[in-house]
């Protein structure tokens, strides 16, 4: 493994998180804000920690597969990193961890806060907590691709670190086509939303800043209470709209936009996923109209709105959850785990992965029934190899374990079960709020010791890397006939 060679690429990944910087450092300077020296600072620092390999490491037309794993890895681990230091600067309530783990979290797309008081932080600084999503949400490492030589070993092992095998099958075109859709996608939903938030009584610079957090389905507000700060149901639908969409598969809503023959409107497995949705939401309103929480609207309004924004794993909310009946919870746990679809930019495990799930069981016990007989699985008409279903299994599998191991160690510190718990569902799904009154949608995690939360910082990579390339890494660097 060549240092040097990933080393610049790395500093690609430093330069493009410096462009962000300058920006927020810029909002800063207008505002004449207390955040300017941190952030410029942290900018400059990027700019020629990332210049310097460009300059004295050669160009290369060669990468090994191996080489673009580690640069996916580690450009994710260094770009929490260097996010944490504005934050570190400006201090305030970022510790060194919390730091760190406000940084995780924005990159990750988590959502999840160890701020008790977010509004006191200036606007630069809020920008760039909400620029984090933004650049965590379509990949930081897809940018790489576009200015990687053409190694396909390379291309593909960092690929499918941002996208799984499951979701390159809705796209039928080579990779610098696909990265171009995708940025084209989220940046220009992004854009429409911010509008329409304008328009909707937002503050420009809330807007954008919602929008981020929506399409990244990311979660960070700029309000101590959320969405719910608002107390508007327009504001309300429209996030949820556009939370829906950031869920979906950009393949999927690009061939919609463009007319394409399979589309969301065609896809069995999107019209499977918001049937799910709903059937979620009714069996949340019901519960609440019949324990006396809320009316049937109050209650639908409510229940759409928390189960979207968890099912995405986006986290805003509208209403403090901690107070609705069990069952209620139970549900919404359920949509935390299950989570959205393959190609978007929520984590969890992701609702093809269940959907094909069910699909080999169903495979499995006709199989039993009829040795003889041939069976299939498929996915919008697309036949599913043994393999990929597969990889999907190990994957459900290796999930789980983490799940119960980081709950295990999270209980050893004396910490409660539901906190353990939903906190290591919310973290490694990439949802951001737990359930309870600790860290629930209106909590936060600043109470929690500082080993917790960089067990819940480690779920948050894990669960954007998708884990397996965390392992595939980890097992390269300890063979010793590597």
């Amino acid at each position: 493994m060549r240092i040097s060679v990933i080393a610049k690429y790395l500093g690609f990944v430093l330069l493009f998180n410096a462009l962000l910087m300058y920006i927020s450092a810029a909002i800063s300077i207008f505002l004449r804000e207390t955040s300017i020296t941190p952030l410029l600072y942290s900018a400059i620092l990027c700019t020629i920690v990332g210049v310097f390999p460009q300059i004295f490491v050669e160009k290369t037309e060669e990468l090994k597969s191996h080489e673009g794993i580690a640069i996916s890895v580690l450009g994710w681990i260094l770009t929490c990193i260097v996010g944490s230091i504005p934050y570190f600067m400006w201090g305030g309530e970022f510790t060194l961890t919390n730091a760190l783990f406000e940084s995780t979290a924005g990159y990750t797309t988590t959502g999840s806060t160890i701020l008790t008081n977010i509004e006191v932080l200036p606007k630069g600084l809020l920008f760039w907590r909400s620029a984090t999503h933004f650049i965590g949400g379509m990949g930081i490492i897809l940018f790489v691709l576009l200015i990687l030589p053409n190694a396909k070993a390379a291309r593909t092992s960092i690929y499918r670190s941002e996208v799984s095998g499951l979701s390159m099958l809705n796209f039928q075109m080579r990779m610098r086509e696909i990265v171009r859709i995708i940025g084209i996608v989220y940046t220009s939903l992004i854009l429409v939303e911010t509008m329409i938030l304008w328009a909707l009584g937002m503050t420009f610079f809330d807007a954008i800043c919602h929008s981020f957090g929506t399409l990244a389905t990311g979660g960070f507000s700029t309000k101590n209470t959320s969405i719910a700060f608002y107390n508007n149901i327009w504001i309300e639908i429209t996030i949820s709209f556009f939370m829906l969409l950031g869920g979906m598969h950009f393949g999927l809503i690009y061939a919609t936009i463009t007319g394409k023959k399979q589309n969301l409107f065609t896809s069995d497995v999107v019209k499977t996923y918001l049937t799910i949705i709903f059937i979620g939401i009714l069996f949340i309103a019901f519960k609440l109209v019949n324990d006396h929480v809320y009316n049937w609207g109050e209650a639908f309004r409510h229940a759409s709105f928390q189960v979207v924004s968890l099912v995405t794993t986006t986290g805003f909310a509208t209403v403090d959850t901690s107070v609705w009946p069990m069952f209620t919870v139970v549900v919404l746990i359920y949509f935390s785990i299950q989570c959205a679809m393959i190609g978007s930019t929520t984590g969890g495990l992701k609702f093809d992965r269940v959907y094909l799930f069910f699909q080999t069981f169903l495979k499995q016990i006709k199989q039993t029934k009829h040795p003889n007989a041939v069976y299939v699985s498929k996915m919008d008409k697309t036949l599913i190899s043994s393999d990929i279903e597969l990889q999907s299994m190990a994957y459900i599998i290796v999930y789980l374990v983490i799940l119960l191991t980081s709950t295990l160690a999270l209980s050893a510190m004396d910490i409660d079960l539901i906190t353990s718990f939903s906190g290591s569902v919310a973290t490694l799904g990439t949802i951001g709020p737990g359930f309870g009154k600790t860290i629930g949608s209106m909590g936060n995690f600043s109470t929690l010791p500082d080993a917790a939360k960089y067990i819940f910082s480690t779920n948050m990579l894990l669960g954007r890397l998708e884990i397996m390339n965390v392992i595939v890494l980890l097992v390269f660097l300890t063979d010793k006939n590597r």
